[in-house]
């Protein structure tokens, strides 16, 4: 019976040719850059793009998928050697195979053959996730927005620590209004690419006057002017952060990569509007550079 997971994948979509080849080719010394590549992106839209398509990171994906070909070999005939089957699947030594190997499937490859499983361990764990209700439409057409300069606290932050943003919107509220502040008392998430690999960062802040000073213990960003595509999620009152990781899923992991457009290089903006509590029913904007 064919497996799911190796099912043929359609390859005019640039996330399924890349995690194709991923699968192929997970033994292989493959970095992001090299994935990214295959897809025609940017390390860091491809990242962003893969991880809301597959529920996880491209390397972690590569990881999981040495560990499911190690347990598969492990319990196969002829049986391989340890160190044999380390140095085939990309380590450099028996004692990094060993120590992968237990962090994935919770026991030393020796127990793993002694043991033999009646069955294999998935080759990527689903992620769970709650069902979400999520409304969300976007723009029949991209929308220009004039650059503007925003202020407030920032962090850098990857797969592994994102959970974390939503603690710097605390700290704003508690110093708003900020001296300097214009507008309509809206406030903005802007997130851009941070280093290497697929950090990035993310400042919760407000628009000030061109010539405001920085606010004390704030970062201040220009943000340019940029064409968007706009997306315009409905929010329901209840939790916010699963809702928001929801549209991050469908935009990123869906919406973009059938769109057609080419994305932009430039920050990716969350616009919350002036009277927007997230514990009541309100709207959020997605605004996601793209070339015009």
């Amino acid at each position: 019976m064919d497996n799911a997971c190796e099912r043929q994948p359609s390859l005019d979509d640039p996330l399924e040719r890349a995690r194709a080849f991923a699968l192929r080719s997970a033994p292989d010394n493959l970095s992001l850059e090299m994935l990214a590549d295959v897809a025609g992106l940017s390390p860091y839209h491809f990242a962003r793009q893969f991880n809301a398509r597959f529920g996880v990171s491209p390397m972690a994906f590569v990881r999981d998928r040495r560990m499911a070909l190690a347990a598969r070999r492990l319990v196969d005939e002829p049986r391989p050697a340890l160190v044999e089957l380390a140095f085939d699947l990309g380590f450099e030594s028996q004692e990094g195979f060993t120590r992968a190997f237990k962090r994935a499937h919770g026991v030393s490859p020796g127990r793993y053959r002694r043991e033999r499983p009646d069955t294999i361990k998935e080759e990527i764990a689903a992620m769970s996730e709650a069902t979400q209700r999520l409304a969300l439409t976007m723009e029949s057409a991209p929308v220009r927005k004039p650059g503007f300069r925003v202020a407030g606290f920032s962090g850098v932050f990857d797969e592994a620590n994102r959970s974390k943003i939503p603690l710097l919107w605390p700290k704003l509220i508690e110093r708003l209004p900020l001296a300097g502040q214009v507008g309509d008392d809206a406030s903005f998430g802007v997130c851009a690419p941070a280093g290497a690999d697929a950090c990035f960062s993310y400042l919760a802040g407000v628009p000030i006057a061109a010539d405001a000073p920085a606010p004390a213990g704030m970062e201040v960003k220009e943000v340019p002017a940029q064409t968007y595509l706009v997306f315009r999620q409905q929010t329901d009152g209840t939790a916010l952060h699963p809702q928001m990781q929801a549209a991050v899923r469908e935009i990123w992991g869906e919406r973009l990569p059938a769109s057609g457009y080419k994305l932009a290089n430039g920050p990716d903006i969350e616009a919350y509007p002036p009277d927007f509590y997230p514990d009541r029913p309100s709207h959020v904007e997605w605004w996601i550079p793209v070339e015009p």
